[in-house]
């Protein structure tokens, strides 16, 4: 129906906000929100490359990272709402869980967990320098892919289970209806666990 040029490469996930708008990143930098028949609405620029596909909140926030080590909340309109700075790339995708809290890793090594208005809520020392993206079950519990390690957090910020791997997990992982979790690493392994971390 329609294309556009960025004159770079993406490696970003689309979101579609309720009204039809679609966000995306890009290597130089920049995130692009497009009409639903592909007129550029605006760009906001970063630092460095956006690897970190954004999510959108229910009242219509744009969360992402960039490899510039900051965290950013946009407006609808793309007028910066906050950023939070961390210490290292952000190539991971947010989670956006309904307890008013935002999670993602950083290539610093910790995975934070934020409040709506860009306030630290806590941080979980993983020494992660993988890409996974964070995932929320339906009880609460957030599963992230921790370099060949899966780890099972809970929503006050706690380790629960880590379950290791041949091979790293790039992957996001994916939490099902009935309280499992399945994730597979690089090494060309699928695993479907119970949410005590048993392999079924």
């Amino acid at each position: 129906q329609w294309s556009v040029s960025t004159g770079t490469s993406s490696l970003t996930c689309p979101a579609i906000a309720a009204d039809g708008t679609i966000y995306f990143g890009t290597f130089t930098g920049r995130l692009w929100a497009l009409t639903p028949d592909g007129e550029r609405k605006w760009i906001f620029r970063t630092g460095l490359e956006i690897k970190s596909s954004p999510s959108i909140g229910k009242d219509g926030t744009i969360y992402f990272g960039s490899r510039d080590r900051k965290f950013y909340a946009l407006s609808p309109d793309g007028k910066k709402k906050w950023e939070f700075a961390t210490e290292g790339a952000i190539i991971s995708s947010p989670a956006v869980s309904d307890s008013e809290s935002i999670h993602f890793s950083s290539l610093d090594g910790w995975f934070y967990a934020l409040s709506f208005d860009g306030k630290l809520r806590w941080r979980l020392r993983t020494g992660g320098i993988s890409e996974s993206s964070p995932v929320i079950g339906a009880d609460g519990t957030i599963y992230v892919g921790v370099n060949h390690e899966l780890w099972a957090i809970s929503a006050d910020g706690k380790q629960k289970w880590a379950r290791g791997f041949n091979g790293t997990i790039e992957s996001p992982p994916l939490a099902l209806a009935d309280g499992s979790v399945c994730c597979n690493s690089t090494q060309g392994r699928l695993a479907d666990m119970d949410s005590t971390n048993v392999v079924r």
